[in-house]
């Protein structure tokens, strides 16, 4: 016999239950088992399905469980379960503090609040409401005596079961966190458990994620990645998320992936195992996407990754603080002393308006700029008034994997600009002059703690450094990412008046990544079209593809029993990289995406720009936190120097520039995955 949990990993139970299944030998009776927590016996929690044995076992106690089973004439079970409280943690560390409970904001599905907090966890009464979607489109509370209104719509799910379109949402709070959990189901049938299915559901998850992080701080959050969306939702699919899945609530993909750990858990238990989830999110979502499908497989299946980067501490954070310090330099260092063009050549962005842009964003980094509004004053940092406050920045935040600094108490800080020639590019192209290459490397500087501008270039600490690669805080790609299907869509935002965050090339960094990691990036699409549907919008016939094409790509893995990699031969033949065209009428061009503009068909449609590290000469992975030194090349800038503007190259340089052909400064592999700490 062999005992294996359904609803979450042996060490990662949480809430003191677990969904179980007991597979039996041939030849032995159903009725002669026993199975018992710690010698208590639960066989009562169990019932027959299929050729085993499936119950709900609860009463676990926080720590170490033991179930065993036996039966006459077969070899005993036994599993070891590791039990968490509800309110976490369960890998993610100590609980951040303070933490802002949000309770009584958040609103229901039926625009009630919760209300107060129980507990100083932020817990409330886990609640069920019936919502129903109207012959006008629009969704509103069941009547309380669950009488079908007249204008009660009906829907056909993909598994071709036609239902009342009545949606069941259960809210509750996991992990300190609001979750939402919503499928067709209508109360006048049983409620649903793992063995009585609602006839609505097509027996797939979709998981959203939210996106954010100038936000994202010591707050539980007044909203979930949104669980009501009709064209999910009537095509009969589950939806789940939590407040600590938007990163305009939680800006650190480690507790968010315990988060998504648990509420799933939640779900299984409920309702059943899902056939597959699929991870949906755009921008602080893609981050999300992409970090626990890598790090904690087996939460996710597939993936459909909007406005995507790899990860926020490093392909983020360092565009956006390249970009402080060129708007620093430019604006209070050196104003007038560069043209817009040159600028905007300098930073590899599609418009000059994007410097401004991201360099707000490099507030993120800064432990004051994004508390107010989130936490009281009295709580928060002050390097004089209140230099014990809680610290906003992304460091600070994944302290439990960045150690602190035993001088300062702050958290060890990854973030490294030494070396790094600003404007190399931009040199060797005869953009600017070497006096100006030279004016702006000079006087570009670094940050301190406070991310207060210094004259010094910033010098990563390298145990912080080498906890972000060994933990996946870096993407690495390839753990769970390895063999799962990716589709990476784009609503192009590079050229936005104004300017924006979202750049294509973070899409090639990730594919750069695959292919370092695994020699290939096969299971990887990227689909490109205009902005006009608003960046991450079911309402654009290309993403609403995209969900069809994911479900039909995990459908065919699932049926294949096959030896060997699966993933790249289960996808479908249509599903290629593509764009559309930007006219009124937009058609679509098959062609692999590739980086750069004006070489392809896509690439002259939708131009893929670059950034300060990459004019700097950084390989496109973006993967090195800190990079070796070499000595100066006279030959490596494409114009002659003079022995003055030379001997003050060095000056700049006293220790060497950048060797971006060599691995950083303690890169390393992933240590593996489901990591605890």
């Amino acid at each position: 016999m062999t005992l294996t949990v359904l609803s979450s990993r042996p060490q990662a139970v949480s809430a003191h239950d677990a969904l179980i299944r007991l597979e039996l030998p041939r030849g032995v009776p159903a009725a002669k088992v026993r199975v018992k927590r710690d010698g208590t016996d639960v066989t009562g929690s169990f019932l027959r399905v299929g050729a085993g044995l499936e119950g709900l076992v609860t009463g676990l106690r926080t720590g170490r469980n033991v179930l065993t089973a036996t039966a006459p004439g077969a070899r005993s079970a036994r599993l070891v379960l590791d039990d968490h409280p509800v309110t976490g943690p369960v890998f993610s560390g100590p609980h951040e503090q303070p933490f802002i409970c949000d309770t009584a904001a958040f609103t229901t599905v039926t625009g009630d609040k919760l209300g107060p907090p129980a507990d100083s966890d932020c817990s409330v009464a886990t609640r069920v409401d019936h919502v129903y979607r109207t012959t006008a489109g629009k969704f509103v509370p069941l009547p309380a005596d669950e009488t079908r209104p007249a204008d009660l719509a009906w829907t056909t799910t993909s598994a071709g079961q036609r239902v009342p379109y009545i949606v069941r949402v259960e809210t509750g709070t996991i992990n300190r966190a609001v979750y939402e959990l919503s499928m067709l189901a209508d109360p006048a049938a049983q409620p649903p458990d793992p063995w009585r299915r609602s006839p609505g559901w097509n027996g797939r998850l979709i998981y959203t994620f939210g996106g954010g992080c100038t936000g994202g701080w010591y707050v539980q959050g007044r909203n979930t990645g949104s669980v009501m969306d009709d064209r999910m939702l009537r095509q009969g699919y589950a939806v789940a998320s939590s407040s600590l899945n938007v990163f305009g609530n939680n800006c650190n993909d480690l507790l968010a992936a315990e988060s998504a750990s648990m509420v799933k858990e939640r779900f299984v238990e409920a309702y059943g195992a899902p056939a597959f989830t699929i991870g949906w999110g755009c921008s602080g979502g893609s981050y999300q996407t992409h970090q626990i499908g890598d790090n904690y497989p087996g939460l996710l299946d597939g993936i459909v990754s909007g406005c995507s980067f790899p990860e926020v501490g490093f392909a983020t954070v360092n565009a956006i603080t390249d970009a402080r310090l060129l708007d620093h330099y430019f604006r209070e260092v050196a104003p007038g002393a560069f043209s817009q063009e040159q600028q905007q050549a300098i930073s590899g962005f599609g418009r000059w308006e994007s410097i401004a842009n991201l360099a707000a964003g490099g507030g993120r980094i800064d432990p004051r700029i994004f508390c107010p509004g989130q936490l009281p004053a009295p709580l928060r940092y002050h390097p004089e008034t209140n230099p014990t406050g809680a610290r906003c920045d992304v460091y600070d935040h994944t302290v439990n994997v960045y150690g602190r600094d035993p001088r300062t108490g702050f958290a060890r800080r990854p973030l490294d600009n030494t070396g790094i020639q600003y404007g190399l590019g931009s040199l060797r192209d005869k953009t600017i002059t070497v006096d100006q290459f030279l004016d702006l490397n000079e006087g570009i500087g670094g940050f301190d703690a406070d991310a207060n501008h210094v004259t010094e270039r910033t010098k990563a600490d390298l145990a912080a450094t080498r906890a972000a690669y060994r933990s996946g805080r870096l993407l690495n790609a390839g753990a769970g990412l390895a063999s799962m299907p990716m589709i990476d869509y784009r609503a192009y935002t590079d050229d936005a008046p104004g300017g924006d965050i979202h750049m294509r090339f973070h899409s090639f960094a990730t594919r750069e990544r695959l292919l370092k990691a695994n020699g290939t990036y096969a299971n990887q699409v990227m689909l490109v079209e205009d902005n006009r549907y608003g960046g991450f919008s079911l309402s654009s016939p290309v993403l609403m593809e995209a969900l069809t094409r994911m479900d039909q790509w995990l459908t065919a893995i699932a049926a294949d029993h096959g030896p060997g990699p699966k993933v790249v031969r289960n996808k479908p033949q249509d599903l290629t990289d593509a764009c559309w065209t930007r006219d009124a009428t937009p058609r679509k061009i098959t062609e692999p995406q590739v980086a750069g503009s004006g070489t392809t068909t896509c690439n002259t449609l939708y131009p893929v720009w670059t950034s300060p590290r990459l004019v700097a000469g950084s390989p496109m992975a973006g993967d090195i936190v800190k990079c070796h030194l070499r000595p100066l090349d006279p030959a490596a800038y494409g114009t002659p120097l003079t022995r003055p503007q030379l001997d003050r190259l060095k000056r700049i340089f006293p220790q060497g520039v950048c060797d971006w052909s060599k691995p950083g400064i303690q890169q390393q592999p992933l240590a593996g995955t489901w990591q605890s700490f």
